[in-house]
Parts: C-alpha cells; structure tokens; sequence
C-alpha cells in the first residue's frame, strides 16, 4: 500500500515532536561538534565572516560555531517553532545568533552580503517540487558574495536507495516510541511516522516525502545554479553509536564556491 502524504508537510512537522522523534540528530550536542568540525575542515572559515545558516531549525550549529568565536551567524527557517526555540537557547547560552523565519527559496535577505551559506542536516528534498531545491540553491547563490563558499550536507541517494530498512522503530524514553514505515517511490522516500506514549497514546500520525541526491545530481544542480569548484565528500557517518538513523546514517557532503568574477 503506498504511503499518503500531504504536500503542505514540511510547514507543520517541525514542531515540539519533531525535537523529540529527531532527538538522537537534532538534538546531539556532540554529534553537532563532530558535524561543524567537518564544515570548518571543508570550506574557509574565517571568525569575522557572515554565515548563514539556511534552513538552520533552532540553529545547532550556528550556536556552536559561535561558542567557538565565529561573530557573525544569521539562522533562517520556515518553523517559527524551532525559530523560538533557538532564540531561547542562545539568549540562554549567550550566543550572538541572529534567528529569522522565512522561506529558503525567496528569503528577501540582501544580495551579495554573506561569506558562507550553510545546508545542513538533509534540508533539501522537502519541497513539492523538484525545481523548489534548485530555487533554493539559486537564493544561497544572490546571497553570497563574490568568491564565497556554499556547504550542503544531505543524505548519501546511492546509500539510501541500497539500504533503506523499510521498517524502523526506537524508544525516546521508558514512554515514548517511534515507528516509522518507508519506501522508496521514484527518487523520493515516503515514510509514515506514527510516535505513541505508553501512558498516553498516540501522539502523532503523520506521513512525509523527502526526495533523495545521488553526487552527480547534486553536482549538476550546483554547477547549474552558477556554482564553480564543486566538490562532493562522500559517506560520513557522525553518530557515535550504530542505529538506523534513516537519513542521518550515510551523509554526502557538497562544498563549491560562486565565481570571484560574478
């Protein structure tokens, strides 16, 4: 039976449930370090540049980097949920974070004025269609200056198409468990999420689409957004632990750079 799902998904999933379902990878202050280890390893950041953090959730990795002296981080996100959440934690910690709620593909943030634009944590393939993710890249592109570095961390497309567990499930703690259901249908993954209590019962219900990247998609995308000295990194893999982390388990990595002459 192929699984349902509603196209609007993406703009009410990322809630309070979301932090909890997604808690192993979103919610990881290790696994965030070992993950902005790698953005630092990759592309040529520098403590004063401006980066944005596009469609950064409650901004992880922005505040990490700013606990490492990194002056200038701008989160943008749709869910105005995780946006209240991230402002929290930073007005709490003492990161200088800026949060902004928005639309990745039109975000109406100045042309030419940040030094990096990081994707991080699988935030492409939501979208309906297909030409949304090029928008986005297209955005990340206006946004950066001349001779700056765009990062896109996704899920590994070959890895997810070869291993994907069609049934998963793992316990939050002694009362929640989560039970998620997959196939693959085209290029995309359909899942049926279904999160219980114990106690309580059922606390959510809900089917998503994520499409999935192999390299020289992903490659021929950047190079068609503008982008110049596209490199893919493949097959990270920053849990700690063995799990099935759905898409979080195999990681492929894109760095490129706009073109100094633009």
């Amino acid at each position: 039976m192929s699984i349902k799902v509603d196209p609007g998904w993406w703009k009410t999933l990322f809630d309070e449930v979301y932090l909890l379902t997604d808690a192993r990878s979103v919610c990881d202050e290790k696994l965030t370090r070992r993950e902005t280890d790698v953005v630092c390893d990759l592309i040529p950041l520098e403590m004063h540049h401006r980066i944005l953090d596009l469609c950064g959730g409650q901004g992880r990795h922005s505040m990490e980097l700013s606990s490492r002296g990194f002056s200038s981080c701008t989160v943008l996100d749709y869910s105005q949920y995780l946006i209240d959440v991230g402002m929290e934690m930073a007005s709490r910690s003492g990161c200088k974070v800026e949060f902004l709620q928005g639309d990745a593909r039109e975000t109406g943030l100045a042309g030419s004025s940040y030094d990096h634009v990081l994707i991080l944590g699988n935030s492409i393939g939501y979208l309906p269609c297909s030409d949304d993710d090029s928008r986005i890249l297209m955005e990340a592109y206006r946004l950066l200056k001349p001779g700056s570095w765009i990062l896109v961390d996704v899920a590994d497309g070959e890895q997810v198409r070869d291993s994907l567990n069609p049934n998963a499930w793992h316990e939050i703690d002694e009362d929640i468990v989560v039970c998620r259901t997959r196939q693959i249908e085209g290029g995309s993954v359909l899942a049926r999420e279904v999160v219980v209590s114990k106690e309580k019962g059922l606390i959510r219900d809900q089917s998503y689409c994520i499409r999935y990247f192999e390299a020289e998609t992903l490659r021929d995308m950047m190079i068609g957004a503008g982008f110049e000295t596209v490199r893919v990194h493949r097959d990270f893999k920053l849990h700690d632990k063995e799990g099935d982390y759905g898409f979080m388990n195999r990681r492929m990595i894109v760095t490129a750079k706009k073109p100094e002459d633009e």
